[in-house]
């Protein structure tokens, strides 16, 4: 499950619909022809200071077409409890977080958004399992690469298949 690699039954985003910290509106197809990285957030997580090394790939790709898309989410451990703006104001005090950050959304569950349902249908498809799992979405919005918690930003792996993007 570290790498799903190309996929047989293409999976995309463009459609969906999304809101943006202050409460826009933002349908993914705004990203079209950009390769997305698309990450579940946490404010106090053990992974938290992957934020680090996700604004640092965001750093050195984004010139080259590269996304880096956060989602807060309160689902793993109640470790998301703040409000969008304190949510903003740590990541860019604490981490110099410079990528989009958007509404507080549901990874899994009975509320899961509508995002996150399509992101983990496709192949290896399932829940996400934790905060900062990742999912790369190709050029044509297809979902391409899924990426446990574990696999951090800077990771061979994981820069590797965005090159490749």
């Amino acid at each position: 499950m570290e790498n799903s690699g190309k996929s047989t039954m293409s999976i995309a985003i463009a459609d969906i619909s999304v809101k943006t910290m202050d409460g826009q509106d933002k349908t993914l197809s705004d990203y079209a022809g950009k390769v997305l990285l698309i990450v579940n957030v946490a404010s106090y997580c053990g992974y938290t200071p992957q934020y680090k090394g996700l604004e640092a790939l965001y750093q050195k790709y984004h010139a080259q077409g590269l996304e880096v898309l956060g989602f807060p989410c309160n689902d793993f451990g109640a470790q998301e409890p703040g409000t969008n703006q304190e949510i903003q104001q740590f990541c860019e005090t604490r981490y110099g977080v410079t990528f989009p950050l958007f509404d507080k959304v549901h990874a899994k569950g009975a509320q899961q958004h509508p995002l996150y349902a399509r992101l983990t249908e496709a192949p290896p498809a399932g829940d996400v399992a934790w905060n900062f799992e990742k999912f790369l979405v190709n050029k044509q919005g297809e979902v391409v690469g899924r990426y446990k918690s574990s696999v951090s930003p800077e990771s061979t792996e994981l820069m590797s298949a965005v090159e490749r993007e």
